[in-house]
C-alpha cells in the first residue's frame, strides 16, 4: 500500500552529503578503458541462446540553444544539416549492434534522449524507425515501452502524432520552471502556451503516459515561485513528474559558469522547495515514487511501486529496466550480461570509431561478483525499499552478516536515526528514509571514498 512520505527536513539537513543517483552499480565514474569493442563482443559470445528482453537507447545531441544549467553531451547547432552525417553513422551502429544481438532478442523498451531528439526532422525520424524495424525485432505493441524527450520549444506540430504512429507511447516533456525570472538567468525562454499545445498534441495522439521534467535549485528560485509553476502544471496532470536537484558544478560543466552563483537559492530555499514540492504533489494525489520521480496512483510507475516490480536504469525508475541495454550514438551508454559500455564522447571520435569497426565502445567496466552482490542490494534499496537477506544469501552463496559486517555497522547509525530497520530476515527503509535512498545505498558502495574534497556526484537532496 502506498503511504505518504513525511518530510523530516532536520533529518535530512543532518544527512545531506554528495552521492550518486545509481542508474548503475558501479556508477560512471568507474568506467575504464579496459573495456573495448572485443570485449564488448565477447560479451554477446557469453548469452548467444539469451532469450532475455532488449532495451534501446538512442543519443540525439543537437539543441538549438544552450541551457546554461544543462551537463547532458550536446552540440549546441541552429544548423539541422549537422545532423545527416551524425545519422548516417547511427545507421551503420544500428546495422552492427542488431548483428550482434540477432534476431531472437526482442525490443521491449526503447528511449530517445539528448541534446533534443525533436531536432530530428519528421523525414528522418521515419527512416531512422525503418532501420531500428529492420535490424531489431520489435515486442508486440502491448508489450513496448518506448519514450522520448520533447523540447516543446523546438518540435512541429506533425512530430506528435507521427511519433505516435511510429510506436512512441510514452513522452516526456522538458520545463524546468515557468518563472520568467528564472527562465531568463538560465537561458530558456518558453510559455506555458507552448507547452500546453504540445501536451495536448500528446493526449490527443493516444500517448499511454505523459511526463513532465521540472528543476529545483536553478538561479531565482523561491518557494513561491516554484509553487506557481507546480500549479500552471497541475492543471494538466500529467501521469509522472520528475523533478530533479540542480548539481552545479561549474568545474565540470563549462556552460554552468555562465550563471551567477550569488542567484542561486541557499540550501536552506533549496531544501525548502524540495519540502513544499514533495508535499504539494503528494497532496494533489501524486505517489513519491522515490528520488524525484512522482507518478498518478494509475500509471504504471505507481503501480510498479506498490506491488514490488520497480526497476531502475540509466534513464531513472521504470517498469522494464530487467534487460540488456544498448546504446546507440556518441556517449550513449549500454549494458550486456554484466558488463557496461560507454560510446565514444565526441563527435569526431564518434564517427571515427563507426567508420573503423562500426562500433564505438570507449570505455566500460566488467563487474565482479562483489559488484553483482551490492548492484543487486543497491537496486532493492532504491525500488523495493528493502533488501530480503535470505535472496542474496542464497543467490550469491554467502552468509550475508558475515560478508557484510562493516555494512551493517555502519547502517547501525542509520538505524538509531529511524531512517533503516533490519532484523535476520530483511534491511527495511522506513518511510522518513524513502527521502535518503542514496544515502542508505552508499552504505553498500565499495567505491565510495568517505573523505573526497573532489565533488563530481550531485548532493542527495
Amino acid at each position: 500500500m502506498n503511504t505518504m512520505i513525511n518530510f523530516d527536513s532536520a533529518m535530512i539537513k543532518k544527512d545531506d552529503c554528495h552521492g550518486p543517483r545509481y542508474t548503475s552499480y558501479p556508477t560512471a565514474v568507474e568506467f575504464n578503458a579496459e573495456v573495448s569493442n572485443d570485449v564488448y563482443i565477447d560479451e554477446f559470445d557469453t548469452i548467444r541462446q539469451s532469450s532475455k528482453p532488449l532495451s534501446l537507447y538512442f543519443h540525439i545531441p543537437f539543441c538549438q540553444s544552450l541551457c546554461f544549467y544543462c551537463a547532458c553531451a550536446k552540440i549546441i547547432t541552429k544548423k539541422h544539416e549537422r545532423s545527416i552525417p551524425y545519422l548516417e553513422r547511427v545507421y551503420k551502429e544500428i546495422q552492427h549492434q542488431g548483428a550482434l544481438v540477432g534476431s531472437r532478442r526482442v525490443v521491449e523498451q526503447l528511449h530517445f534522449g539528448g541534446g533534443t531528439p525533436t531536432f530530428l526532422s519528421d523525414e528522418q525520424f521515419e527512416v531512422l524507425f525503418d532501420n531500428i524495424r529492420e535490424n531489431f525485432t520489435l515486442a508486440p505493441v502491448e508489450q513496448r515501452e518506448f519514450s522520448i524527450e520533447i523540447d516543446p520549444r523546438a518540435v512541429r506540430a506533425s512530430t506528435i502524432p507521427l511519433l505516435r504512429e511510429l510506436g512512441f507511447n510514452r513522452i516526456s516533456l522538458g520545463v524546468q520552471d515557468f518563472d520568467a525570472k528564472v527562465q531568463k538567468a538560465v537561458n530558456r525562454i518558453q510559455s506555458v502556451e507552448q507547452t500546453f499545445d504540445v501536451l495536448d498534441a500528446a493526449r490527443a495522439a493516444g500517448y499511454k503516459s505523459v511526463s513532465v521534467d521540472l528543476i529545483y535549485g536553478l538561479p531565482c528560485q523561491t518557494v513561491a515561485s516554484f509553487k506557481k509553476t507546480l500549479d500552471i502544471v497541475l492543471q494538466k496532470m500529467p501521469d509522472r513528474m520528475s523533478i530533479y536537484s540542480y548539481a552545479h558544478m561549474p568545474d565540470k560543466v563549462r556552460s554552468q559558469r555562465t550563471l551567477n552563483a550569488d542567484d542561486l537559492p541557499d540550501p536552506a530555499t533549496k531544501l525548502a522547495i524540495f519540502e513544499m514540492t514533495v508535499n504539494y504533489l503528494q497532496k494533489a494525489g501524486y505517489v513519491y515514487i522515490g528520488m524525484d520521480h512522482f507518478a498518478l496512483p494509475t500509471d504504471e510507475l505507481a503501480l510498479a511501486k506498490k506491488n514490488g516490480t520497480l526497476q531502475r536504469n540509466f534513464q531513472g525508475y521504470s517498469t522494464h529496466a530487467d534487460t540488456d541495454l544498448i546504446g546507440i550514438g556518441m556517449t550513449s551508454i549500454g549494458k550486456v550480461n554484466d558488463c557496461f559500455i560507454q560510446n565514444q564522447h565526441t563527435e569526431e571520435a564518434y564517427f571515427d570509431a563507426i567508420e573503423d569497426t562500426g562500433l564505438a565502445v570507449r570505455r566500460g567496466y566488467k563487474l565482479s561478483k562483489d559488484d553483482c552482490m551490492r548492484r543487486d542490494i543497491i537496486q532493492a534499496l532504491m525500488c523495493q525499499n528493502k533488501v530480503i537477506i535470505a535472496d542474496v544469501s542464497s543467490k550469491y552463496q554467502i552468509n550475508f552478516f558475515d560478508y557484510f559486517e562493516k555494512e551493517m555497522t555502519n547502517l547501525l547509525s542509520m538505524v538509531e536515526d529511524k531512517l533503516v530497520t533490519f532484523n535476520d530476515k530483511e534491511i527495511k527503509v522506513t518511510n522518513a528514509g524513502q527521502l535518503l535512498l542514496r544515502n542508505v545505498a552508499m552504505i553498500f558502495d565499495a567505491y565510495i571514498k568517505p573523505k573526497n574534497d573532489k565533488v563530481i556526484f550531485s548532493s542527495t537532496i
